[in-house]
């Protein structure tokens, strides 16, 4: 079954039958984790690199963030049986989308935020497709733990 992460949204399963996916990865980033023994995994689409950025919203929608959505997938993650030391993390996004003097650069920001959390929390990236000026679809396989990030041009597996 496909399991579709909006934005601002996480998902997991542990279901080798389901694909979880997002779509319109632009400045946004979409962190995938796969833990391979217990076969669960799961994916955020975040949009914004810290809660501090605005409190009432990360109380609003915790997901929205960098810190705050990945300690909801972390947890949801490790409540469906993962552990936190075995996953497997793989992100995707971190476009300069519609920001073309590089004033905001939220895209490099969200991918900052995310190696920082992931380096203090003792875990790191096994694969990214990020940057640029494309768009990207994230999929992951749960049978296999792949993901597939798709471009209007190409199609990479990390």
């Amino acid at each position: 079954m496909n399991i579709v992460v909006q934005v601002s949204d996480a998902k997991v399963s542990n279901d080798a039958a389901d694909i979880i996916m997002t779509y319109s990865l632009g400045s946004c980033i979409g962190v995938s984790v796969y833990d391979p023994v217990s076969k669960v995994g799961g994916m955020l689409h975040y949009q914004l690199p810290t809660s501090t950025l605005d409190k009432t919203r990360a109380t609003e929608r915790p997901l929205m963030f960098c810190d705050t959505g990945m300690k909801l997938l972390l947890e949801a993650a490790t409540e469906a049986g993962a552990d936190k030391r075995r996953l497997k993390v793989k992100l995707a996004g971190g476009a300069q989308i519609l920001d073309d003097k590089n004033m905001f650069q939220i895209g490099t920001r969200n991918h900052t935020a995310i190696r920082k959390f992931l380096w203090q929390q003792g875990m790191f990236v096994e694969g990214e497709s990020v940057g640029g000026s494309t768009p990207r679809t994230m999929c992951l396989n749960m049978s296999s733990g792949e993901v597939e990030i798709r471009m209007r041009t190409e199609t990479v597996t990390l």
